[in-house]
């Protein structure tokens, strides 16, 4: 993903981010993260805005999110419960995001923008809630931005600085580079087990 991230630009950058609003879980600690340190000089040659990244993630899962968001008009959870096993989504990530959203209401879109897990997978059930979808699009945007506005910030202050974090790297690119690699293959281990467990359980 990084390689994917270094090489690809604002356009790689865009499509993981719509892929993870999608509800293909892309870890967007990772991604945006990532992104801001390029900006920040991580890695030579690497011409980012840090504004740009910002925006980009931002207008990129608010693509994505209308994408579930339209899942779950159209198919539901139906839909979820036949290919969610496809793209590492299991009926618990539903069932938590549904129930996030049942007690928080329309605002839960926005907050649960803001949390881990749910804010990958918020936009299926307001979709089956058959929410409106400039209300929808609104607070997803505003919580997607402030989401997105902070790990990139997090991300340019740590490649701005990281030859004080890496101390006797030479190369600080190859360090963020491989703890980038362990996270997300950790994390798609993680979900896999998740849904595999779910799916022996169900038969």
């Amino acid at each position: 993903m990084q390689h994917f991230l270094v090489t690809g630009g604002y356009l790689a950058l865009f499509l993981l981010a719509v892929a993870e609003s999608a509800c293909i879980p892309v870890p967007s600690e990772v991604t945006m993260t990532f992104a801001g340190a390029l900006a920040g000089g991580m890695v030579a040659g690497a011409h980012l805005n840090l504004v740009a990244v910002i925006l980009v993630g931002t207008v990129g899962e608010v693509g994505g999110a209308f994408i579930a968001w339209a899942v779950g008009v159209t198919g539901g959870r139906a839909l979820v419960e036949r290919y969610g096993r496809y793209v590492l989504l299991s009926s618990k990530d539903l069932d938590r995001a549904e129930g996030w959203f049942v007690r928080n209401g329309v605002w839960g879109v926005f907050v649960g923008r803001l949390l881990p897990v749910i804010r990958t997978f918020i936009s299926l059930p307001a979709g089956v809630a058959e929410m409106k979808p400039l209300r929808f699009g609104l607070l997803t945007l505003a919580g997607s931005l402030v989401w997105d506005g902070a790990l990139g910030g997090i991300g340019y202050a740590a490649g701005s600085h990281w030859h004080e974090v890496a101390g006797k790297f030479s190369d600080a690119g190859y360090v963020l580079a491989a703890l980038a690699v362990i996270a997300i293959a950790g994390f798609i281990v993680h979900r896999f087990s998740v849904v595999r467990r779910e799916s022996e359980t169900a038969t």
